[in-house]
């Protein structure tokens, strides 16, 4: 009598298929937490919660003073004074962030949001410690537009000068198309 007279069908091996599969699921679920953890490393590390979601690269640094604005992007903690009191000239909705910041060789660059979700550019020649003196050393521009990328684009209106700053550069591209760019040293 052989083992195939006791049934009546032959029994197939499962093991190949069954570690096959087990090596794919395995395969796949790597790749899966790879993209995700490659995701969260490029989204912005909020210090709160905002009630706006909002997909970007942007990198924002924590402090002890955190806050959040109940539109908009999430920020950290409020601008300087002088941001304080140009924004508020310029119309401003309540206090206004800081949403990103960026510092050059050359100069600083505040983002900041006020209370209404509006983004601010305000920049200034000769970085943080330098005397912030409007249409001399600092520029303060309204309108400021988010880009895909996590960075910022704002427009002088006197000149149609363009400034791009993300957490890498801030390029400075004159209406003459005539480009200055500055590698971001810290924030």
């Amino acid at each position: 009598m052989t083992p195939l007279d006791d049934h009546s069908q032959q029994r197939r091996q499962i093991f190949f298929p069954v570690v096959i599969a087990t090596v794919l699921l395995t395969i796949i679920s790597m790749i899966g937490g790879y993209l995700l953890s490659e995701r969260r490393r490029t989204l912005p590390k909020p210090t709160s919660t905002s009630t706006t979601s909002v997909s970007t690269s942007t990198s924002t640094t924590a402090s002890a003073e955190s806050s959040s604005t109940s539109v908009g992007l999430p920020t950290d903690g409020p601008c300087p004074a002088h941001t304080q009191d140009e924004a508020k000239a310029a119309g401003a909705d309540g206090e206004v962030s800081k949403v990103f910041k960026a510092v050059t060789d050359k100069s600083v660059v505040w983002i900041c949001q006020d209370e209404a979700g509006r983004l601010f550019y305000h920049g200034n020649k000769g970085g943080e410690g330098a005397e912030w003196v409007e249409g001399v050393t600092a520029l303060f521009l309204t309108d400021v537009e988010k880009l895909s990328d996590g960075g910022f684009r704002a427009v002088a209106n006197s000149d149609n000068t363009v400034f791009l700053v993300n957490r890498e550069r801030l390029v400075i591209r004159k209406s003459s198309g005539k480009e200055e760019v500055q590698e971001v040293v810290g924030n």
